[in-house]
């Protein structure tokens, strides 16, 4: 990856803004890579300060007056434009993507519309509601894969193989409250990606004992795998990188986003979701991925900070 001017970017940094917390189903999350974050630029010398997002958050802003905002807000209300939008309106300059690419990546159904209009691989999909046949929809998917259109951290997502569980994990999932979908499962190997103001951070190929990557896996259990890099031909690699990088950019993205995939037994490449707003706890991907190239946690936020302001 491109090297950075250390002293620079903390000189120009001035004083930051850290966002955290929120009040979306994601919060507790938020508040751990927030957190790590936060007491990372206390560390690296930076003047910091740290919002739980509430209701006063405008006022809380114009108050602290910061040349930068650090964005760790995960969900809605912090992930899908809302704030972005805030922060355009306050001209203050902020990390990780605008309005538009936020919107568009929390959107399971539209990021997935985008993809397939461009050609791109992702699997099969439909909009569940009080009206869906579910037995139409497993005729056509086999096993289906029900979660939250506008969820984060594997929040309220199941597997389903019958009518009857269908409609319990649409149920299950209404309650989050943001619409729900049902795409085909995908039987194989899921696989995350960061990337950074379009740099690519190594591939993870992501191993549980669980049935799926759930909320669980990701954060709870010791017993999750990461294998980095994944073990993946040069071949298979540039086919992969090439999809990640074309999410990517479809969608509009800047600064830090984690792409997630599937791979199936066939070898093709399936395209899950981009996450724009990544977790950066100890259990997160994309510090996991980084430091395998020699990039630790601090460097890591320097080079989200420097995406910003040297971009």
């Amino acid at each position: 990856m491109r090297t950075i001017n250390r002293e620079q970017v903390l000189a120009k940094a001035g004083h930051v803004v850290l966002l955290m917390g929120g009040t979306s189903s994601e919060r507790e999350i938020s508040l751990l890579s927030g957190q790590a974050v936060a007491s990372s630029l206390v560390s690296l010398g930076v003047r910091t300060t740290v919002i739980d997002v509430g209701e006063n958050i405008v006022d809380e802003l114009k108050s602290a007056a910061p040349d930068l905002v650090v964005n760790m807000l995960h969900g809605q209300g912090g992930e899908d434009g809302v704030m972005q939008g805030c922060l355009d309106l306050l001209q203050i300059p902020y990390t990780g993507s605008g309005v538009l690419a936020s919107a568009l990546a929390m959107d399971k159904v539209k990021s997935k519309q985008i993809w397939c209009q461009m050609g791109l691989a992702t699997a099969p999909f439909t909009v569940l509601n009080e009206d869906s046949d579910w037995e139409e929809v497993i005729k056509g998917f086999g096993r289906a894969v029900v979660k939250p259109i506008y969820g984060g951290s594997s929040l309220g997502i199941a597997i389903a193989d019958s009518p009857g569980s269908l409609e319990r994990a649409y149920r299950e999932a209404c309650a989050f409250r943001q619409g729900v979908m049902a795409e085909k499962y995908i039987e194989g190997p899921e696989y995350s990606t960061g990337v950074l103001d379009e740099e690519l951070m190594p591939t993870i190929l992501l191993e549980t004992d669980r049935e799926f990557f759930d909320f669980t896996a990701k954060y709870v259990d010791e017993g999750t795998r990461i294998v980095c890099p994944a073990p993946l031909s040069s071949e298979r690699m540039a086919a992969a990188e090439a999809l990640i990088k074309s999410a990517y950019s479809a969608l509009g993205c800047s600064g830090l986003a984690r792409v997630d995939f599937m791979e199936d037994a066939a070898g093709d490449f399936f395209l899950l979701e981009v996450n724009t707003v990544p977790g950066m706890t100890s259990h997160s991907f994309v510090p996991k991925s980084a430091a395998r190239v020699g990039i630790d946690f601090d460097e890591l936020v320097l080079r989200i900070l420097d995406g910003k302001l040297n971009g």
